[in-house]
């Protein structure tokens, strides 16, 4: 019961901290999440975080918060999936309640304009570090479907402009194809 309580509050203390001082959005938040609970806590598999990952960007909603209900819930359960939602959602409430009551202020400033601006160039180099860091993860599986699609949904996004909720819906159905059809192998 000790350790329990350990761990959900360092999921709370670690989710609460990377949602406060994480800036561009979902993927930069799982990107953090992958360094502190597969890295530097080694409570999760690098494959396992890269299907949560999946998982969270499948489901409805913001990713952020899917992920941290995904994590929360495989290393604590419910209540890990719980604690991991509370801590994720406190910093941003209180960031856009503390803006929305200075928003004219924010709203003319120069200066915040600008760091703002700055900030996306920073979330676009991360964003490029979380997709090199997942395609490095399906190339040294070395899984020859898993490359397809990966290339695949690359091209099909980037060439031919196809909606990535189309892509992100087939590769979940191929996913799920996927493991029916291990599971069926495996009880053969």
């Amino acid at each position: 019961m000790k350790n329990r309580k350990k761990v959900l509050l360092k999921i709370f203390v670690s989710t609460l901290y990377l949602s406060a001082f994480t800036f561009g959005g979902g993927y930069v938040i799982v990107t953090l999440m992958k360094k502190k609970f597969v890295d530097e806590y080694h409570w999760i598999e690098e494959d396992e975080m890269l299907d949560l990952i999946a998982i969270a960007q499948s489901a409805p909603g913001a990713i952020a918060v899917n992920g941290a209900i995904v994590v929360g819930y495989k290393l604590a359960g419910m209540i890990g999936a719980l604690t991991a939602i509370i801590a994720t959602i406190i910093p941003p409430f209180v960031i856009i309640s503390l803006i929305s009551v200075c928003y004219n202020a924010f709203r003319s400033n120069y200066l915040a304009g600008k760091m703002l601006e700055g900030m996306q160039a920073g979330v676009g180099a991360v964003i490029a570090s979380v997709v090199f860091e997942m395609a490095g993860g399906i190339l040294h599986g070395r899984s020859i479907l898993s490359i397809s699609i990966m290339a695949a949904a690359f091209i099909a996004a980037c060439f031919f402009q196809v909606n990535v909720i189309y892509i992100i819906l087939l590769c979940g159905l191929i996913g799920v194809i996927r493991t029916l059809a291990g599971k069926r192998s495996v009880k053969s």
